[in-house]
């Protein structure tokens, strides 16, 4: 027979017992019910690296080995219940050591925290120039990414470039931190390669009598005679036009190419240099793009407008009004006004 005070005893032992385990309970599932965190916006600077596809989990791990949370599950926690998972992108961010899991949430989805340079590359660049601009946009050394231009096979340039002139599509693109000028420049062609694709350059091109390069390049003189949009078309034709009647070019942008200079008034000295770039000289097309098209130039000379136009001159650069005939005649009276306006300018 147990006595009362037995009993007592049993029960009170039950009760340590009960509240020890409860204890290691709470121990093993404090992590998920309330995981270490830190408190405030934290302090220092530390630069973290979210890789492409990671998830909030492996996020998570990246901010607390470097110091940024205090445990990855305060973070996996605060992302679920913001729902904020999603808007989580790779990139490199500037952050702070000792966050709170919040802080640390709000300041990774700030697009300032990112460390990116956005380069934008109008149309028309030539490589030399759009190379200055890359420099100046993106920190690295001019003569680094000049070297990457030259080697083609890393560039995987389109089988009939005949190097990275007009092959690099202007467009705004992001830089990170560790990105190499050939990966840059890299990008550059496949966005190139992405345009082609959707305007059928290969096809069409074939379609229209000349190779994807031809068709290229005449996308590059059309980009560098400029103009409004709308002339582009026709600028394209005027160009088949001269092709077909065996006439030499006559352009003055081919000529500066040559040069290596950009003006809007040419000589009757700079004609006469020697260059395959000269389209005064001889019929056809140059040897390759005198610049990087964008979309609307390539677009032209797969697509060229329906005309007789044999000159163009633009009259008013100012304004960007061109001109057009099939009459040699208006052709000389539009130089008269583009004659003048240089020399009112």
């Amino acid at each position: 027979m147990i006595s009362p005070r037995s009993l007592w005893l049993l029960a009170g032992g039950a009760a340590v017992v009960a509240v020890t385990l409860g204890l290691g309970g709470y121990v093993l599932v404090k992590p998920y019910v309330s995981p270490d965190d830190f408190e405030g916006s934290g302090s220092g600077a530390v630069t973290v690296r979210i890789d492409e596809g990671a998830s909030a989990g492996e996020i998570a791990s990246t901010l607390a080995d470097a110091g940024v949370v205090a445990s990855a599950r305060a973070f996996v926690v605060v992302t679920e219940e913001r729902a904020r998972a999603g808007s989580l992108r790779p990139g490199h961010y500037r952050l702070r050591k000792g966050m709170s899991a919040a802080a640390a949430l709000d300041l990774l989805t700030a697009p300032t925290s990112r460390l990116v340079r956005r380069v934008t590359i109008p149309e028309g660049l030539r490589l030399s120039e759009l190379l200055d601009r890359l420099a100046t946009g993106t920190g690295m050394r001019r003569a680094d990414l000049a070297r990457a231009a030259q080697d083609l096979q890393r560039l995987d340039l389109p089988a009939y470039a005949k190097g990275a002139e007009g092959f690099l599509f202007p467009a705004t693109y992001e830089v990170e931190p560790d990105t190499t000028p050939g990966e840059v420049l890299g990008a550059m062609v496949e966005r190139f390669k992405s345009a082609a694709a959707e305007l059928g350059l290969e096809s069409r091109a074939v379609e229209g009598g000349l190779t994807p390069l031809e068709a290229v390049t005449v996308a590059s003189i059309v980009q560098a005679e400029g103009g409004r949009d709308a002339d582009y078309p026709k600028i394209a034709r005027v160009i088949y036009n001269r092709i077909k009647a065996g006439s030499p070019l006559q352009l003055d942008t081919t000529v500066l190419y040559a040069q290596r200079r950009r003006s809007l008034k040419v000589s009757e000295q700079d004609v006469k240099v020697r260059s395959p770039y000269n389209t005064y000289l001889g019929p056809g097309l140059p040897p390759g793009p005198i610049g990087n098209p964008g979309e609307k130039a390539l677009r032209a000379a797969l697509r060229p407008g329906r005309g007789d136009w044999f000159w163009f001159v633009t009259t008013d650069p100012e304004h960007r009004i061109t001109k057009f005939t099939d009459k040699e005649s208006e052709f000389v009276r539009y130089r008269e006004e583009l004659n003048r306006y240089l020399g009112t300018h």
